[in-house]
């Protein structure tokens, strides 16, 4: 069996936060003044990332001081250790020294500039137009002093890792401003948590074909640091279509100390597969729900299509194929998908699915409860696929044999509601759903549980029509029976209805008493 979700450590709001983000991000919130979020999230995670890179090349020159002073100045020195290199008009100090001054956003863009310029890796990432007149100075100088004070009493080390927690916090409460257009580069970090919980991505490759800001590859690296692993375990490979998007990824990335392929282009992963032999252990992907307009009429003879060609007007079954065409031999894969996936039969949709089916490739259909998304309120599903389910090695012993059976969950009443919009999953929803999965694939000591979990044969999936929806396949909840005898249950009901109807009489009697001392006014 898996591991459990890592405890909260001291000084750590549940979840994984550090107990002060929220404050920081309503601090920076209030600079913003008019400027819309869109706008304003790109000026402030350039700005923590700007931090970032500055404190880790600070810590790095620090040690190089005390333990080989003639490396100072070696570029290499740094790079060696993955620690970027900042020149000296590019550190924070700098920009702190400057922050009051007027010309502030073209300090900062010369410091953009000659930071991309050092370091290639960064070329192309880096927001550059802090200079812009809609950019207000003052702003700008009250943000640096802001996030000046981010990490400065914790070590080198633990400084950049609350700046890494600060930059992912930030892109949600971004993603929340948004809306609809937040839910275009970030996935809700307890959908992702429950995706990486159920596929444990201990070590080999790690694939998104849609990656937005990088989500999926951040969990997976917590995944693996909690459980006693090391970062460098997975090899992480994505590709997006949206520039700003990637650019967001790849400060996510860094800060994060994560090395990563991730490649960009307009075309996107369909018409445009930057990675064409790539075979992944997992892969982790929330591709855009429904997307009719993906050039499919284009790509009708595609190889990647081996259960069925999908509709030239919706993308979900598209998605599922280029996914499992870069599954490895034993490779195991996440996506999230709009809930008509589980059940559509148009255009050709329902006979895909069944060959999926007949075919062994899907291992487990999660449905998920409304509101976890910024972008939509509508409930979605996770469908988990299995290159082949006859073998494949977990973390602790082979898997069993899942040949002809898939596992449902409706986790649709779990969650709880964090704002008046918005639901997420706590750390024990996510393992109850991890637990069931892996007791199920394991073979260890996994049963039905009415109303939440059922394995299902192929034979009952193929009488439901091949609709994969859970709802169908779990029951009803089981509920408790009271084996009190009726007239002691009866007589319990008749005492506790007539002590209701005496506080309903005095409540009412007091309210006219109250009413009766009121002096009303002439004329009323």
């Amino acid at each position: 069996m898996a591991k459990k979700l890592a405890k909260t450590t001291k000084g750590q709001a549940k979840g994984g936060d550090l107990g002060f983000e929220a404050e920081l991000f309503k601090a920076a919130d209030k600079l913003r003044g008019t400027m819309e979020p869109s706008d304003y999230k790109h000026v402030v995670l350039g700005l923590i990332f700007l931090k970032h890179i500055s404190d880790g090349f600070e810590a790095k020159r620090a040690q190089l001081l005390e333990e080989y002073p003639e490396g100072v100045e070696d570029e290499d020195e740094y790079r060696a250790d993955n620690v970027f290199w900042v020149p000296k008009e590019a550190r924070w100090s700098h920009l702190q020294a400057s922050a009051k001054q007027p010309g502030i956003g073209k300090i900062i863009d010369d410091a953009m500039l000659e930071i991309e310029k050092v370091n290639p890796t960064l070329k192309g990432v880096l927001p550059k137009d802090y200079a812009r007149p809609s950019l207000n100075a003052i702003m700008l100088g009250e943000l640096i002093d802001l996030i000046s004070g981010i990490g400065f009493k914790e070590t080198d080390g633990q400084s950049r890792d609350v700046l890494g927690r600060v930059y992912e916090y930030f892109l949600g409460q971004f993603a929340g401003s948004e809306g609809k257009r937040g839910g275009e580069f970030y996935t809700p970090r307890s959908v992702v948590r429950t995706m990486v919980e159920m596929l444990e991505p201990y070590r080999g490759r790690i694939y998104d074909p849609c990656c937005g800001s990088g989500g999926m590859f951040v969990q997976s690296e917590k995944f693996i640091e909690s459980h006693g692993g090391r970062i460098g375990d997975i090899a992480v490979y994505g590709q997006e279509s949206n520039h700003t998007t990637w650019r967001l990824c790849m400060m996510n990335l860094a800060v994060r100390g994560i090395d990563a392929d991730i490649k960009w282009n307009n075309d996107g992963s369909f018409h445009r597969d930057e990675l064409p032999d790539l075979r992944a252990d997992y892969v982790l992907a929330n591709p855009p729900f429904n997307i009719s307009d993906w050039g499919g009429e284009r790509l009708r003879e595609d190889g990647r299509w081996k259960f069925g060609t999908p509709p030239a007007g919706n993308a979900n079954f598209a998605w599922l194929q280029h996914i499992l065409h870069h599954l490895s031999p034993t490779g195991t894969a996440g996506v999230v998908l709009a809930n008509g996936s589980m059940s559509s039969t148009q255009n050709g949709e329902g006979e895909i699915r069944r060959a999926m089916v007949d075919g062994n490739v899907i291992d487990c259909m999660i449905a998920m409860p409304g509101q976890l998304f910024y972008s939509t309120q509508i409930p979605v599903c996770i469908w988990f696929l299995a290159k082949h389910k006859s073998n494949g090695v977990g973390r602790y012993q082979k898997l069993r044999d899942r040949r002809g059976e898939i596992l449902f969950i409706d986790a649709r009443k779990l969650g709880h509601m964090v704002d008046r919009t918005r639901r997420e999953l706590s750390d024990d929803d996510i393992q109850q759903i991890a637990d069931t999965y892996h007791a199920w694939r394991y073979g260890d000591g996994y049963e039905n549980v009415p109303g939440f979990a059922y394995s299902a044969k192929t034979e009952e999936i193929a009488g439901h029509g091949y609709v994969l929806t859970p709802g169908r396949y779990v029951g009803a909840e089981e509920v408790e029976e009271d084996d009190t005898p009726f007239p002691e249950r009866f007589a319990a009901l008749r005492t506790t209805l007539e002590a209701q109807f005496k506080e309903s009489d005095r409540l009412t009697a007091l309210i006219r008493e109250k009413l009766a001392q009121v002096e009303m006014p002439h004329g009323a």
